[in-house]
């Protein structure tokens, strides 16, 4: 089996902010793409997303052999890419909550993760995510989310299926209630995704899904076709127009090919 595959990141400090708190990572060597959108006073949110995009690295780096030696438990009624996310995401909160707890600059720092890796293996894209940056999937030009929002909306939403509108707008909505650094252990969220040729990931920041309507993405990414920079451009250049009140990044990875192996023939 055998996947193809084309990325593209941008990020952008948006129109209200003096300095860039997000940060991303597209890793070709493993077929890896993580954005992190830090938070904290101090100019320490970068701090906290530079962390998560080099430890969840790092972590991939080192667990290339499956012989490795993991610093978490591995879960053997999970693929292994799925512990790898899970483990690299919990180093990097185990990192940053260690910084986060000193008395400096940092302290009480904290910041979102979203992963997404592939697996030619069994022809998977595999996505762990912390907190309110996304990542959704465009297949044949419908866009749908992937991730769900470890939001305070979406806490009160489980409790309350039916909470009416008017309640729904009293609520925050960018109140997030898990990231990295809150705690000495995070739960991590995985999502798995069977792969077509075609796919169109993207991962974000919510400077972007925060201010822009699924619709309006959805409508930038069918746009222009397979110019992934393009396309990137668009839709930071779109959150900007809107207020750009936020930090916005964009990560994009087309699934180009999918090649299954053929049976063998039998004897």
């Amino acid at each position: 089996m055998a996947i193809k595959l084309t990325f593209e990141g941008l990020t952008d400090v948006g129109r209200e902010r003096d300095h860039n708190e997000d940060a991303f990572l597209v890793l070709e060597a493993y077929d890896l793409v993580i954005v992190a959108d830090g938070m904290g006073g101090h100019n320490a949110g970068d701090v906290a997303s530079s962390m998560a995009v080099d430890r969840i690295s790092t972590f991939f780096k080192h667990t290339e052999s499956e012989d490795s030696t993991w610093p978490f438990h591995f879960d053997t009624n999970l693929s292994y890419e799925e512990n790898r996310l899970i483990g690299g995401i919990q180093v990097a909160n185990k990192s940053i909550y260690h910084q986060s707890s000193q008395p400096s600059a940092q302290e009480g720092m904290g910041t979102t993760v979203v992963s997404l890796c592939f697996s030619a293996r069994d022809t998977m894209g595999y996505v762990g995510h912390v907190g309110d940056s996304r990542c959704y999937l465009l297949r044949d030009g419908q866009l749908s989310q992937v991730t769900r929002d470890h939001s305070l909306l979406n806490d009160y939403l489980d409790a309350m299926p039916d909470m009416s509108e008017e309640r729904k707008q009293a609520i925050p909505t960018n109140v997030i209630t898990r990231a990295l650094g809150m705690q000495s252990t995070v739960q991590v969220d995985l999502s798995r995704v069977p792969l077509e040729k075609n796919d169109l990931f993207m991962l974000c920041s919510d400077g972007l899904s925060g201010i822009v309507s699924d619709e309006a993405i959805e409508a930038m990414l069918c746009e222009g076709g397979d110019d992934l920079p393009a396309a990137a451009k668009r839709l930071v250049d779109g959150a900007n127009e809107a207020g750009g009140e936020d930090n916005i990044t964009v990560v994009l990875v087309r699934v180009e090919d999918v090649t299954v192996d053929d049976p063998e023939p039998p004897a």
